[in-house]
Order: C-alpha cells, then sequence, then structure tokens
C-alpha cells in the first residue's frame, strides 16, 4: 500500500484552484451550492484565501478563506476539502495553517459557522460562543435555510 503525498499549507493566492474550489462550493457544499463563478471570484478577491495541496502532484485539495480586518475581528468561512482527500489531515493541516497564519494578528475575536465540524475546530481553540445571545445577524439576498456564509 502507497503512502499518501506530503501536504503542502500555502497562504499564496496564486497558488489556488480557482476554478475547483468553485466547483467544490457550488456543488458540493451545503452552504454556497449554486454560487455562480463571478461571485466565488469576487469573494476571494476580498478574502485572505488558504489551500492545502498535494506535495507531489501540487493538487488543491483543501481551501478556506478568513474576512477580517487584520486588526480586531475575522471570520472563518468556506472550509472544503475534496472528498477524495478525506481522511488524510487535510481539514486539520487546514485549519492549524489558517490559525496559524492568522494568530500573529492578535484578533479579538476569530468566528465561524460549522453545522458539522465541531470537534475538528475545538482542537484549535475555537468554542461556542459565551455571549451567544447577543449575537445578531441581518440577512440579505439569498440568505436562506440552506445557507450559511
Amino acid at each position: 500500500m502507497n503512502e499518501p503525498s506530503p501536504l503542502r499549507f500555502s497562504a499564496d493566492p496564486d497558488d489556488l484552484d480557482v476554478a475547483r474550489v468553485h466547483r467544490w462550493l457550488s456543488e458540493e457544499s451545503y452552504w454556497a451550492r449554486g454560487r455562480d463563478l463571478a461571485t466565488q471570484q469576487a469573494i476571494i478577491a476580498g478574502s485572505r484565501n488558504f489551500g492545502v495541496y498535494d506535495e507531489d502532484t501540487g493538487q488543491q485539495l483543501g481551501y478556506a478563506r478568513v474576512i477580517t480586518d487584520g486588526v480586531t475581528f475575522g471570520w472563518l468561512a468556506d472550509v472544503f476539502v475534496d472528498p477524495e482527500a478525506r481522511g488524510r489531515g487535510v481539514g486539520v493541516a487546514l485549519v492549524r495553517g489558517v490559525t496559524e497564519a492568522i494568530e500573529p494578528l492578535g484578533l479579538k475575536r476569530f468566528a465561524l459557522f460549522t453545522a458539522d465540524a465541531h470537534g475538528l475546530y475545538e482542537r484549535f481553540g475555537f468554542r461556542p460562543l459565551p455571549d451567544a445571545d447577543g449575537w445578531m445577524m441581518r440577512p440579505g439576498p439569498g440568505f436562506g435555510a440552506d445557507v450559511h456564509d
């Protein structure tokens, strides 16, 4: 049995396979299904983007982005691991890389929403909101029961 190739984390937006990220999110995620390519490109342009790649092939295996002012607040979003790469530690490498890249900013709040990966994020210090009653949201166009970003 062959060992999987080593993983490489990158914060370089030039490394992104934008078409692959768009396909993952628009076709396979529960929160961004149907997102068009122009919207995805605008999202990438307005975010800090991260990927995990197969060291041998260079193929992108995971994606995440952070929306932040760089000083006080950050929002981790669009975390996705290629279904064929799951079980290789891609999600762990991705969240570890993102948190290490963001840590030097000293953000007062670094938040996210997840429906199914609480255990992964808890490994990196994320906790349920202690003051959730104070958080509010103003839904915009396209927000619905199946949309969370």
